[in-house]
């Protein structure tokens, strides 16, 4: 069930503490919210001391409220010589502030020495959206994932594995929902063995919930006033069926990734993000790349107005590809430019209108706008209005590529693999797989395999005898679609280019290098991927019916150049990224369709996160959803 957020807006009580009109609560004790934080959930969960020596280590919140608790636990960990490789924070707030709301209220609040950690929390402070954010701090080395929503919705969906529970909604009597026995069974399935909770709270209830969820609970001397504080250790009575996953261990963290287009690219960076060797393989590889390939593509989310599965996913796509290539924003590489997305008709405008007013999504992701409205933001006229989205981005597909795979730990080679093969497991990892060219040779050994090698995937599967007696029927229902773009001439008088992407039933892009990219078309059972002249004229058509301009510009699709290639598409047009169901340590980034660019980054940190342990970028409905199936 869809519920729209509602976000926080500063308010405070009689004594200056900033305060929640609508739990009729305080955000943290009157003396201070960091000695709280100290007091209560670091030193009620034993840290720093539980974290030290670790790998990883990796905290669950209910209720992130300023931040300062997330704070505090940083700067606590950044102080700690002995500290974890790697610290994880998982939060949960269903009333957040937005930036500049959030900035206001820690500007008062943040001591000297830690502005940087303020600075970069509020960089990368997301836009007000249901469901996850991930936020990548400290080089890295400290990942906070926002969980926007009611933590009872919510928190089922979560993957992660915690080794503490910082417990931290607005008082029982006001939000008996955060403190609920539902709500802590919930929290008890992330436990990982001997997993910690801490809260200020100590009433019954609270206590009692978590109790029943597994915790064996005791009182401490509470802060700020407080009689009494709540400590707790996750010790089940009986085995656990649905118990996290123990984090996989890699010898040697060595990749082979087949393939070397945006899905290959976006698998490889992510891996050799978090320290692995990464060998890619294709046989179209070139550096710099070379001749005219794809020369631009679009990325713009979905909307739906019961914000669907496909929405979720198409919106998480786009937030993380936004975050990943941050490096390359506004460059040569990736412009955010953003898209207007046309209606398709008059009742159609008037329909995305009140979706947006029941999805209550914020106007600095999208927007209603008029015709006049698109008209203005476009630099030229639009035949309808629709929808504004300022994030939309034009990128460079070829080159962003090129950008993500000369990330260091990354090497590419100009090979195609013919075969893979698992080898004995004589590793810790208990995996090993080999990648042959077509002469046997072999290309290279590591502990995992990723096939993200598009419509060529299956074919590779079966040539290294990988799906025998059916075991893949899901990967195999793939289909390779052949599809044209088509270059028009930008410096042509008749028409003006956009200033964004204009998108409905096509899409036509800004100009780069002196052409504006239009497309697409779709050619089903189609034996080559070649352009041609009526694709280029179905391609003008649907262009025209969104720039009037067009049609009277007397162009000529015969004189057009453009670029053909496959896409390759699933049953249910969703893509496969996980672990084979059968073959351990070989995954799957396949199946992206016409949302490469949707699913690059995002693939990437699915598959990457899965490996490390790290908790997930995606709630866990929507990662059943893109399993191999």
């Amino acid at each position: 069930m869809f519920t729209p957020l509602t976000p926080s807006r500063p308010a405070f009580d009689q004594d200056g503490l900033p305060y929640s009109p609508l739990y009729g609560d305080i955000y943290h004790a009157a003396q201070g919210a960091l000695e709280q934080a100290r007091h209560v959930f670091l030193a009620g969960n034993g840290l720093p001391e539980r974290w030290r020596g670790r790998e990883r280590f990796t905290v669950c919140e209910t209720g992130f409220g300023l931040g300062l608790t997330f704070l505090a636990l940083w700067r606590a960990w950044r102080d700690d010589p002995r500290r974890s490789r790697r610290l994880h924070v998982v939060s949960v707030e269903a009333h957040p502030f937005a930036r500049e709301d959030l900035a206001e209220l820690l500007r008062a609040r943040v001591p000297a020495g830690w502005d940087d950690m303020a600075a970069q929390l509020l960089a990368q402070w997301p836009p007000l959206l249901p469901g996850l954010h991930r936020l990548d701090l400290d080089g890295g080395a400290v990942t906070l994932t926002l969980a926007f929503g009611l933590a009872e919705q919510i928190v089922p969906r979560l993957v992660l594995r915690a080794d503490a529970f910082f417990l931290d909604g607005f008082k029982p009597s006001a939000n008996p929902g955060m403190w609920s026995e539902p709500l802590m069974k919930a929290l008890a399935r992330l436990a990982a063995p001997d997993a910690t909770a801490a809260t200020w709270a100590s009433a019954g209830a609270a206590r009692r919930a978590l109790q029943a969820a597994g915790f064996e609970v005791e009182r401490r001397e509470g802060f700020g006033g407080k009689l009494h504080m709540t400590v707790a250790r996750h010790a089940p009575r009986f085995e656990r069926r649905h118990a996290p996953a123990e984090p996989p261990s890699f010898a040697e963290r060595h990749a082979i990734v087949v393939g070397a287009g945006i899905a290959g690219a976006g698998v490889a960076h992510a891996l050799a993000l978090r320290g692995w060797r990464v060998s890619v393989f294709d046989a179209a590889w070139t550096f710099p790349p070379q001749g005219g390939g794809h020369l631009a593509a679009a990325l713009t989310p979905l909307l739906a107005r019961d914000d669907s599965p496909r929405a979720r996913l198409s919106r998480a796509g786009a937030l993380r590809a936004a975050a990943r290539w941050a490096p390359w924003m506004d460059g040569g590489i990736v412009a955010r430019c953003g898209t207007v997305q046309q209606a398709k008709s008059d009742d159609k405008e008037a329909g995305m209108r009140a979706m947006l007013e029941e999805l209550r999504f914020p106007a600095d992701w999208v927007r209603p706008v008029t015709r006049d409205e698109a008209s203005a933001l476009a630099g030229c006229p639009t035949a309808r209005g629709g929808v504004y989205f300022p994030g939309g981005l034009r990128v460079r597909p070829r080159l962003l590529g090129a950008a993500l795979l000369s990330r260091p730990g990354i090497e590419v080679r100009a090979a195609r693999v013919a075969r893979i093969e698992a080898l004995a497991a004589d590793v810790p990892s208990g995996r090993r797989w080999r990648a042959l060219d077509q002469e046997g040779a072999t290309l290279a050994e590591a502990e995992i395999v990723v096939l993200a090698n598009a419509a060529e995937a299956p074919r590779l599967l079966a040539a290294s005898g990988l799906a025998a007696d059916g075991e893949l029927p899901g990967f195999f229902g793939q289909k390779a679609i052949a599809g044209q773009i088509t270059l028009l001439p930008a410096q042509d008088a008749a028409w003006r280019p956009p200033r964004c992407v204009v998108a409905g039933d096509g899409y036509v892009l800004p100009a780069v290098d002196g052409a504006c990219v239009a497309g697409s078309t779709y050619v089903h059972d189609a034996s080559r991927a070649v352009v041609t002249a009526e694709g280029h004229a179905v391609n003008l058509d649907r262009a025209a019916r969104l720039l009037p301009a067009l049609a009277g510009a007397g162009l000529d699709p015969g004189a057009f150049t453009g670029w053909a290639g496959w896409r390759a598409v699933l049953p249910g047009r969703l893509p496969v990224i996980g672990e084979s169901p059968v073959h351990g340590g070989l995954w799957a980034a396949s199946g992206y369709a016409s949302r490469g660019l949707s699913w690059s980054a995002l693939g990437g940190d699915i598959l990457a996160a899965s490996l490390e342990g790290e908790p997930m970028v995606l709630e866990g409905d929507l990662l059943r959803m893109i399993a191999w199936r």
